[in-house]
């Protein structure tokens, strides 16, 4: 007889339908069933409980919520909703930390780990928006705070640049502007893979010619790569003070200022699809194993806090 209910809901392209059933079965032998498909766009809420196609959420053990690209304000509200019930991977408040690209930039900054310098300005704040790009040397990157893939964000060389996107952004409906000096790196980054503070895995990403961005989503292309004990360490450090579980940690080398900075903390950072398990990205069952095992022991914490 199972001990416990975990809910789960994973993405399912780029091998994620074969990640799920290896994960439900491992699972099971651990006496922890598993209720998949538990995706809260088709969820409502009446009298105290939250149901997603006939289970009342608030009466599963865990909830591991594992899908960035379907991700919606109606599922995030009931994501933190259900965080305050029982335990989810990632905890919600970490997930909505690394979310916020300028919150995160804060905290590490706050605690001596780099990232690009950046300033956070009302949109109305012309004056701000021009002293950045002086100060940068006549290059800075807006991006949104929210969002994953590169989407939105922008590269801005020059005054003249900028003064021509200003009557665009003065219509938007955002309310600030979030801007990070543009670093001179070689276009490569660093993905570092973290699960319950251990290394699983790392690779990178080249950005396409006449690009900057390596982002997959943009056309950027993953190879194999080794990481070196220094970005491994920011790795671990950035993903225990964002107070996430499960993290996909970006870096890059900032060749001016001779340093790595860290550009930012993803809170479902994807399995290597089979494609890439070709290319010698091999880390999947490293990462399927640590998942397996922080689950069964969040779940045996709570389970025994009840009894």
């Amino acid at each position: 007889m199972a001990i416990a209910n975990v809910g789960l809901w994973l993405y399912e392209n780029g091998g994620g339908s074969q990640i799920q059933t290896k994960m439900v079965d491992a699972l099971k032998q651990r006496d922890i069933n598993c209720v998949t498909g538990l995706n809260l766009r088709d969820a409502y809420a009446r009298d105290g409980n939250i149901f997603c196609n006939g289970i009342i959420m608030e009466e599963l053990d865990l909830f591991l919520s594992y899908n960035a690209g379907q991700q919606s304000q109606y599922q995030l509200y009931l994501y933190e909703a259900i965080s305050q019930s029982i335990p989810t991977i990632n905890n919600y408040a970490a997930f909505a930390l690394s979310e916020d690209k300028f919150k995160t930039s804060h905290l590490l900054n706050n605690h001596s780990i780099a990232t690009p310098e950046y300033r956070l300005c009302h949109k109305n704040d012309t004056y701000g928006l021009k002293t950045a790009i002086k100060d940068w040397g006549g290059k800075l990157v807006y991006k949104p705070t929210d969002g994953w893939g590169g989407a939105g964000i922008v590269k801005i060389e020059g005054e003249q640049a900028l003064d021509m996107l200003l009557p665009f952004l003065s219509r938007t409906d955002l309310r600030y502007f979030y801007l990070e000096r543009f670093i001179d790196y070689d276009n490569t980054d660093y993905r570092i893979d973290i699960v319950d503070g251990q290394l699983i895995g790392c690779y990178g990403r080249k950005a396409p010619k006449d690009d900057w961005k390596t982002n997959i989503t943009s056309g950027g292309s993953i190879f194999v790569r080794e990481p070196n004990d220094e970005v491994v360490a920011l790795a671990k450090r950035a993903a225990d003070l964002a107070g996430l579980e499960i993290a996909g940690v970006d870096l890059i080398y900032d060749r001016e200022q001779e340093r790595y900075v860290v550009l930012e903390i993803n809170s479902i950072p994807a399995f290597a699809t089979p494609e890439q398990e070709k290319l010698g990205l091999n880390f999947n069952n490293k990462k399927l194993d640590a998942i397996v095992n922080l689950i069964d022991r969040t779940v045996s914490q709570s389970t025994s806090k009840v009894a």
